[in-house]
């Protein structure tokens, strides 16, 4: 007996050091499949837990990386024919061109969530890693993973976000690589249709950037909407789940924000922050209290023309997530 704990005890300290390292490129990896930062957590929990319960049956016939995305994909599977997709509100119509008119919450609907770069956080010590990890986990390719089949989504971030042969992605899906390499070209395809038309995105050091970004919190803090103006490009989107309504164009989307939250100066503040490899902000409203509270969570496209998109989620449990204050 005693002989039968001390080695389950050695296996368990032996799956914990081999198996951690992984851990943060699962969570990346489930997001990417998922679009909900809240979603992804627990998958991983579960993945560790299922894969903690048959290491003893491992036998190394794939490396144990292989083994534990294989466990991750097929809970991340389960998960999406039970929840489907998460949208963004530009995903699911038109824009509306009433600004002035009452937006009403569509809270059934399972929306996108942002996820904070510090909990993806790629190596610091290799640009190339960071630069790659931004890219991979930007709103817009999120939002467009998600009209994709479930297994034409893994395939697609297996091979073209982590770079995976053909021939381990079959394997993995028990499949083979004809099959693969055809759902590949699908997703592709398909990506193609939704994923918005890249602009030339500000890089974060951008010093023009630092500057655009300041002159944005700014604006809204000193309800300077001519100032607010000036730094939205003509084109601006305009999006806030869990509102289906969004909005396209400058004068829009300052005409929503006289109507809908009319600010004074010191009405809002603005705490920077990082979201999905973009700039992003939480806004805080001051309330009957005096005091600034979690109002929404600004993520922004940002080009050297100016700000080209703003995703404002209205959903404050993403703050604690950020290292967000509850009150200011």
């Amino acid at each position: 007996m005693t002989t039968t704990m001390a080695n389950s005890t050695i296996e368990d300290r032996d799956f914990q050091e081999l198996a951690d390292p992984y851990r943060r490129e699962l969570l990346a990896h489930c997001y990417r499949m998922l679009g909900s930062i809240h979603d992804a957590e627990d998958l991983v929990q579960e993945t560790y837990l299922r894969a903690w319960r048959s290491y003893g049956d491992f036998e190394g016939r794939s490396s144990l990386r292989t083994w534990l995305y294989r466990i991750a994909t097929n809970a991340c599977l389960t998960a999406i024919d039970q929840r489907g997709r998460r949208p963004m509100p530009s995903g699911l119509g038109a824009p509306s061109d009433e600004p002035e008119r009452p937006v009403v919450a569509s809270p059934e609907v399972p929306w996108l969530e942002p996820v904070p770069d510090a909990v993806l956080g790629a190596d610091a010590a290799d640009p190339a890693t960071i630069v790659a990890a931004r890219e991979s986990t930007r709103l817009a390719l999120i939002a467009a993973l998600q009209h994709l089949p479930a297994r034409q989504r893994v395939v697609l971030i297996l091979r073209d976000v982590l770079k995976w042969r053909a021939a381990e992605v079959a394997e993995l899906l028990d499949t083979s690589t004809a099959a693969v390499n055809s759902a590949l070209q699908r997703a592709r395809a398909q990506l193609e249709e939704h994923a918005p038309e890249r602009d030339a995105l500000a890089e974060p050091t951008d010093p023009a950037q630092r500057e655009l970004l300041e002159r944005y919190a700014k604006a809204f803090e000193e309800a300077d909407i001519t100032g607010l103006i000036e730094l939205l490009k003509k084109d601006v989107v305009w999006e806030m789940p869990p509102f289906p309504e969004w909005f396209v164009g400058a004068d829009t989307v300052v005409r929503l924000i006289l109507a809908q939250c009319g600010p004074a100066p010191g009405d809002i503040r603005m705490v920077p922050t990082a979201a999905n490899g973009q700039p992003a902000f939480g806004l805080y409203m001051r309330g009957g209290d005096g005091a600034h509270h979690p109002y929404q969570l600004h993520v922004l496209d940002v080009t050297a023309e100016g700000v080209a998109h703003v995703s404002a989620f209205f959903d404050t449990t993403l703050y604690p997530l950020f290292g967000l204050p509850e009150r200011l």
